[in-house]
């Protein structure tokens, strides 16, 4: 997996201060999409094991609330892949962190459902997050004072409430 940029301090994409890392690789290609030079899954550095480290020693101070995923796409089947051992690595060593992930895939309809996004990585990838907001952005539906999303259309879930009820459960900012 490639990654476009790492955010050592971002206060955009999630509540407090956050680590935010920015993957590469996307077929939504939203029209009006903040970032589509990572739709190019060759786009940025390769994610190694010292990348790895570099963010999880960014996550350290008491002041960093967590991480945030963005893109590209980190539910693109190939990301899922290389994101799940990281993740599970960040889970490990800062338990009270949590983890934020936007994506173009619905939860309910594209990511618990079978279809192109879903892979043997899913189920577990959706475990270890917080907080996913999900669904494309759409630039009819763009709205800069929406908290934390950029299109109405876009939810931010409780993804553990989600997983424990069955059903999409949003999350109360």
């Amino acid at each position: 997996m490639k990654y476009g940029q790492i955010k050592k301090t971002d206060i955009a994409n999630g509540p407090g201060v956050r680590v935010s890392l920015f993957v590469s690789g996307c077929t939504h290609h939203c029209k009006g999409c903040f970032n589509p030079e990572t739709w190019d899954f060759n786009y940025g550095q390769e994610f190694t094991g010292e990348t790895q480290e570099e963010v999880l020693e960014l996550l350290k101070p008491n002041f960093i609330s967590g991480l945030t995923l963005l893109g590209g796409e980190p539910f693109e089947p190939a990301n899922q892949r290389a994101l799940l051992p990281f993740l599970k690595k960040v889970r490990e060593r800062y338990p009270s962190k949590t983890i934020w992930c936007y994506t173009g895939y619905l939860l309910d309809e594209q990511l618990w459902k079978e279809g192109f996004a879903r892979c043997e990585a899913t189920d577990e990838l959706l475990s270890l997050l917080d907080v996913l907001v999900d669904g494309e952005f759409m630039q009819e539906e763009k709205d800069i004072s929406l908290q934390f999303r950029g299109s109405k259309n876009q939810r931010v879930i409780d993804v553990r409430g989600s997983l424990a009820q069955g059903k999409v459960c949003l999350f109360e900012l």
